[in-house]
């Protein structure tokens, strides 16, 4: 199909009408503040161009609740499920609808769409979980529209409303030191996605660990935080003679990749070799043994981020409590 007989999207018609999209969406959806000079020239554009409205965004756009909405582009789907149980929460409580748009991290075209969508179906403001809270493309997509926005597991920038995140350095930290005080001294970390902030804060909180034990060594692998990624790294971290006695995994995803990866090489875990983690979703004690991981109360924090978009919260960035959740997938080294 040739790109002119695709079906227009708003931003099309906002481009050839010399407006911006929250303009086209106002005179789509009835709304004020459109000069009839303006009006006229997007109606004839979208007459024109043959563009028929998202059907579920204009119901949504004329509904009497408040709308907010969430964006997503995370490879992990339990951490996505963690993300949108607590964002439903907190919409139902506070009286919102959700609306949810799926978004393309790393292609700029496809990030900025999925913001207009959300903005011409009347969302109010949004929840970034990572990576776009990252993403250069899809903040300026945020700016332009001129909707507030909370990060999730994001360092805070300038001119959006919020970001909620953990402690991402002191936990692995934390997490380095307990298998420290376990008696590893040979430690495998398996880094994520390079254009995440939180996997250079993780390598960062346990390399401090590791430089404050003497004889204790960090071998570093990177994933991209899907299973996969984290089957493979371990894998590479297991052929290291000697072998590691324990692999800390950037998130459960990778880390039930790394236990799996133990136990195709023969070993078991703990016994062998401890696996640990870092978020601590359904999939940790999903999977067996059980992993050891860190606690980042993500829904807790969608939660709390559609609380502040309503209003119900001060919109600022803060730190929420991360905690060490010891399972079955650690020991002392064999």
């Amino acid at each position: 199909m040739a790109a002119d007989d695709r079906n227009p999207t708003i931003d099309d018609i906002a481009r050839r009408a010399g407006v911006s999209a929250m303009t086209v969406s106002r005179v789509i959806n009835g709304g004020a503040r459109v000069s009839a000079a303006t009006r006229e020239r997007v109606q004839t554009v979208i007459d024109e161009a043959g563009y028929v409205p998202d059907p579920a965004a204009r119901i949504l756009a004329r509904a009497g609740a408040g709308r907010i909405g969430l964006l997503y582009a995370n490879p992990s789907n339990a951490y996505l499920a963690e993300v949108l149980s607590g964002a439903l929460a907190g919409a139902r409580a506070a009286g919102l609808l959700l609306m949810i748009e799926p978004s393309q991290a790393g292609d700029p075209a496809q990030e900025a769409e999925a913001v207009r969508r959300l903005a011409a179906g009347g969302a109010q403001g949004l929840i970034v979980p990572p990576p776009l809270g990252e993403s250069a493309a899809t903040l300026e997509a945020i700016r332009a529209a001129g909707l507030k926005a909370v990060l999730l597991a994001a360092p805070p920038v300038e001119g959006m409303t919020g970001a909620l995140r953990v402690d991402d350095v002191g936990a692995a930290a934390e997490m380095t030191r307990r298998l420290i005080d376990l008696g590893h001294r040979r430690i495998g970390l398996i880094e994520g996605r390079a254009d995440q902030s939180a996997s250079a804060d993780r390598r960062r909180g346990a390399q401090a660990a590791i430089d404050a034990s003497p004889g204790v060594e960090l071998l570093i692998e990177r994933g991209d935080f899907t299973y996969r990624s984290g089957f493979e790294a371990a894998r590479r971290l297991l052929a290291a003679r000697p072998r590691p006695t324990a692999l800390f995994a950037s998130n459960d995803d990778m880390a039930a990749g790394a236990l799996a990866a133990v136990h195709a090489e023969g070993l078991q875990t703990p016994g062998d070799v401890s696996v640990v983690g870092f978020d601590d979703t359904y999939l940790a004690a999903s999977v067996w043994p059980a992993l050891t991981t860190i606690r980042q109360p993500v829904a807790e924090m969608a939660r709390r981020a559609a609380l502040r978009l309503a209003g119900k919260e001060q919109l600022e960035t803060q730190f929420v409590e991360h905690r060490l959740i010891e399972r079955e997938s650690t020991a002392s080294p064999g």
